[in-house]
């Protein structure tokens, strides 16, 4: 048998457990994957309440939680290349990776570097490769400044570092508590709430180039103020909201090459992941909800003892 946090219907924190269950069994482009960490997204907690990614149906109960995970192969689907068992890899998992054992399909997963550890491993195919694509997305030259929304938290604070190592300045919207930590990313700190866009005028009196937004709701509204041109507005944080204004959501491209790019720029010293907080997978709910109430600032882990 093999432990995992689940749900087992839609709703809040009542409805999770840990459980046994059989280990999953790798179909073809699947890998078995013995999990070592996984790490922990505000989607987890969004997906338990009901929420459905756009094309995709609804999972029998339980399902388990979790959207990322790193750990070593241990079994490969039929017609799978390129893996073997004791490969140590990270990808997006197709059964939670609050788990013990979890399913990798290879399209997405990808081998980990050795100075990668197991658990910054874990937090890169959601926040960085997210934040990676939306870089990538803007394409902004060198010089340029970028405002980021939501700068403090997993997606936010990587976008800063991977726009910084393109050379971009960066402005970064963060709660005051999280001054110092956005500050060290190499961004200048701007306190969200209302007023938010002349605060970012006087800290950027030569203009906002471009914004990446992962807050949505009033904070997109306003910064896209900022901006002579709409199409340069890109959010992960409000999809409709964006197109309402003339932006675009953040485009992904969920495939392993990404997640190569970004556990090349983590061993090369260019993207720090800050995990803040890791918890054993008995204290998985604990975990969920230090990020569901959003008091969470960086990354926070799931470790499953190997």
């Amino acid at each position: 048998m093999s432990k995992a946090y689940v749900f087992t219907r839609n709703g809040g924190p009542e409805v999770e457990a840990l459980v046994d269950q059989d280990p999953p069994v790798p179909g073809p482009g699947e890998l078995l994957v013995a999990v070592r960490a996984a790490g922990v997204n505000p989607v987890d907690w969004k997906l338990r309440r009901g929420y459905l990614r756009p094309g995709s149906a609804p999972k029998p109960f339980p399902v388990v939680l979790g959207s990322e995970a790193a750990g070593v192969v241990e079994a490969v689907g039929p017609g799978v290349e390129g893996f073997e068992a004791g490969d140590e890899v990270f990808g997006n998992p197709l059964t939670g990776g609050y788990a013990e054992h979890t399913l990798l399909p290879v399209a997405v997963t990808a081998h980990k570097p050795a100075g990668l550890p197991f658990a910054d491993a874990a937090v890169l195919p959601v926040a960085a490769a997210t934040a990676y694509d939306g870089v990538r997305q803007l394409g902004l030259a060198p010089g340029a400044t970028l405002l980021v929304t939501g700068a403090g938290g997993g997606v936010g604070s990587a976008a800063v570092q991977l726009a910084r190592h393109a050379g971009v300045h960066v402005v970064g919207v963060a709660s005051a508590a999280k001054k110092e930590f956005v500050a060290s990313l190499g961004a200048v700190h701007v306190e969200s709430g209302p007023g938010l866009a002349d605060r970012v005028r006087a800290a950027a009196p030569g203009g906002i180039d471009a914004v990446f937004d992962l807050a949505g709701g009033d904070t997109l509204r306003e910064a896209a103020t900022l901006l002579a041109d709409p199409a340069a507005l890109i959010s992960a944080g409000d999809k409709a909201l964006v197109a309402e204004l003339g932006g675009s959501p953040v485009e992904r491209a969920r495939t392993a090459a990404v997640l190569d790019a970004v556990a090349d720029l983590f061993v090369a010293g260019a993207l720090r992941t800050h995990i803040t907080r890791t918890y054993p997978l008995a204290a998985a709910g604990d975990a969920l909800r230090l990020v569901e109430e959003g008091h969470a600032l960086g990354k926070t882990v799931i470790e499953v003892t190997a």
